[in-house]
């Protein structure tokens, strides 16, 4: 069974909060079986998320699962914005694929609306 978890050292993830070059970073991790199956590197400030790396395992819907988990962590917040500084382009095919971002941009508003979205879609699957 699939678990998203925050990780709460950055043990494996030294290279990574280098290169994010903040100190307050986040990771949270997809476990499958207590194996990594992904993972998510982000931090907060007083208005956005930032949201430096994440891994998929080439998974879309694993991609899908790892932002909403963030998203909802912001929501709970206060955050309503969420800023993707990936250094991998590629990464941003899979954001845009979801519709968490629109081409050439990289910050997603609205997050409160974006995750009350999903509820429409569940309550037309219902009926």
């Amino acid at each position: 069974m699939l678990e998203i978890q925050e990780k709460f050292d950055i043990s494996g993830y030294e290279n990574l909060v280098a290169r994010a070059g903040v100190k307050n970073l986040h990771i949270t991790e997809a476990l499958d079986r207590g194996n990594v199956s992904g993972f998510i590197a982000y931090a907060y400030d007083a208005k956005k998320t930032i949201v430096y790396d994440y891994s998929d395992s080439g998974d879309i819907m694993l991609c899908d699962g790892l932002v909403r988990s963030v998203m909802f962590k912001s929501v709970l917040k206060g955050i309503e914005t969420m800023e993707f500084m990936l250094g991998d382009d590629k990464k941003y095919e899979n954001l845009i694929k979801l519709k968490f971002l629109s081409p050439q941009e990289n910050i997603c508003e609205n997050l409160s609306s974006f995750m009350n979205s999903c509820e429409s879609c569940k309550n037309k699957k219902d009926n």
